[in-house]
């Protein structure tokens, strides 16, 4: 069984590579911007990690108590959308049992509680993300009826997170994984393969946080940069040569506000995801290297 100080270092450095990747319109070490950081980020990530892996919480508590500490570390939210995508995936890979992360992943999401709704509702309200808007059912500011998954698939046409609750990780395994691996058999760099993954997802699937600030005014502009610097990277060896287009990329998206960010938690998910499943079907003992990660196996 995966130790849970395994678990916070593949949490954290799914955060890391993620914030490291130069993912045009994010917050990233190459470039801030929406009135954050990359420090922001990294102290987001370090003071949430304790509370995603306690075993003693259930899942919506896990999230909210890592909200808050986000929240309060840096003033700003940062992470929720990578809270509520790591919380299962990380409660997943300690449950007993020899299936697969994805089944284990499955059996959480199904078994969510109105209490852990409850919760997620509580952290919600107090991070306040951005084009939060007012529904006519299970309005998160006031209490639940039904439960995390329920009140998910209630989101699901507008919310990315919401639709990959309701489709165990569908984005996740069908899109994210595929692009991981093969970002990692073409140049075998963590940093890199994070690029390739967030493009490949904001190149098929529209960003729901930035279409919930500017509707589809910006949908069509962001899938054609992201088709042109998907067919550039699919087609270099050293995609370091790509960095000025890319940069070029970024301020354009940050001079109009276009932050991509469900795409970016998207990504740290798949991070995330590969590493446990590695760490999951090691074999022995010893060090389990993921690029971009070193696991130690401690238990």
């Amino acid at each position: 069984m995966i130790s849970t100080r395994d678990l916070q270092r593949c949490y954290l450095e799914a955060c890391r590579l993620d914030v490291e990747a130069f993912k045009p319109g994010n917050v990233s070490i190459h470039s801030p911007g929406h009135g954050m950081t990359a420090a922001d980020f990294l102290r987001s990530a370090e003071v949430s990690a304790p509370w995603l892996c306690r075993e003693d919480l259930g899942l919506g508590e896990r999230i909210y108590r890592a909200a808050v500490a986000s929240f309060e570390a840096v003033g700003c939210n940062t992470n929720l959308g990578i809270l509520l995508l790591s919380a299962p995936l990380l409660m997943a890979a300690r449950m007993p049992g020899g299936s697969s992360l994805r089944e284990r992943l499955r059996r959480v999401l199904q078994t969510t509680t109105r209490e852990d709704a409850d919760w997620v509702y509580r952290a919600i309200r107090r991070v306040r993300p951005g084009g939060l808007g007012k529904v006519d059912r299970e309005d998160v500011r006031n209490p639940p009826t039904v439960t995390l998954r329920e009140a998910m698939a209630l989101a699901k046409n507008h919310d990315r997170v919401a639709f990959n609750y309701t489709f165990n990780f569908k984005d996740v395994y069908e899109l994210g994984i595929p692009g991981y691996h093969n970002g990692v058999y073409r140049w075998g760099d963590g940093c890199w393969t994070a690029v390739l993954v967030f493009v490949t997802f904001l190149r098929q699937i529209p960003d729901t946080h930035v279409e919930r600030k500017f509707g589809k005014r910006y949908t069509g502009m962001i899938q054609a940069e992201m088709a042109q610097l998907e067919r550039r990277l699919l087609g270099c060896d050293t995609p370091e040569a790509l960095v000025p287009e890319i940069r070029r990329i970024d301020v354009r998206f940050k001079e109009v506000g276009i932050n991509p960010g469900t795409t970016a938690d998207l990504t740290v998910a798949t991070l995330l995801a590969a590493a446990l499943d590695q760490r999951l079907s090691r074999e022995g003992s010893g060090m389990v290297t993921v690029t971009g990660f070193r696991c130690p196996v401690t238990d």
